[in-house]
């Protein structure tokens, strides 16, 4: 009987380099995470390195370059990284203006949807629509790994920044109230930047997030 690939896991690598947007410039660590067996692999949130990134994948098929959304910190390795691996390039339609601005002369090849089903090594990857942060920001939920990859929507303490272009804060705490606190606590959330926490421990959270308006 032919044996069966192991089920995937998930890979993590940081990267580091500039997010810019509205003028200013920042230094910024950011999460680049694969779900990943020995054969094939997804890539979440192609961050600053491509080659890095290349060499975590190895000879694995890459089966999709998936972006929670387009801020250039996420998005700024991905035409490069598909170049390399021949992978098709997700986002969410409501982050092509984002998108443009870290890469005007270049295009996804595919939509994110809500609801929508991406399949790694028989495990089903979800994608749940998470705006706020940016319009098209994704949350990408994993029920057989019992993991979220919430980009920059929801983070250890608190959601992500919404005091830029693009972003709002009703439109984040509803996201995450809805879209992410619907999840079973023990669901590990990995985030854009830093460190992981779970559903559980940030769902008691959301009224101090509301009071302080941050």
């Amino acid at each position: 009987m032919r044996q069966l690939p192991p089920e995937p896991e998930i890979e993590h690598l940081v990267t580091a380099g500039t997010f810019e947007l509205d003028g200013g410039s920042w230094e910024v660590e950011n999460n680049v995470w694969i779900i990943a067996n020995e054969d094939e692999a997804v890539v979440i949130d192609p961050a600053h390195d491509p080659v890095a990134i290349a060499d975590v994948l190895g000879e694995r098929q890459v089966l999709a370059i998936i972006c929670t959304h387009a801020h250039n910190d996420h998005v700024n390795a991905a035409p490069e990284l598909a170049a390399i691996t021949g992978a098709p390039i997700y986002l969410h339609p409501d982050d092509l203006p984002l998108w443009k601005m870290a890469h005007p002369d270049d295009s996804p090849d595919e939509e994110l949807t809500d609801g929508q089903r991406i399949v790694v090594g028989g495990l089903y990857l979800h994608i749940r629509h998470t705006p706020g942060h940016t319009p098209g920001g994704v949350s990408v939920y994993v029920p057989a790994l019992d993991a979220v990859f919430t980009g920059d929507t929801l983070f250890q303490g608190g959601p992500g920044a919404t005091g830029r272009s693009f972003s709002d804060f009703p439109t984040i705490i509803r996201s995450i109230e809805t879209r992410l606190f619907d999840l079973p606590a023990e669901t590990v959330v990995h985030t854009g930047h830093g460190p992981t926490t779970t559903i559980g421990e940030e769902r008691p959270h959301l009224g101090e997030w509301v009071a302080r308006g941050h």
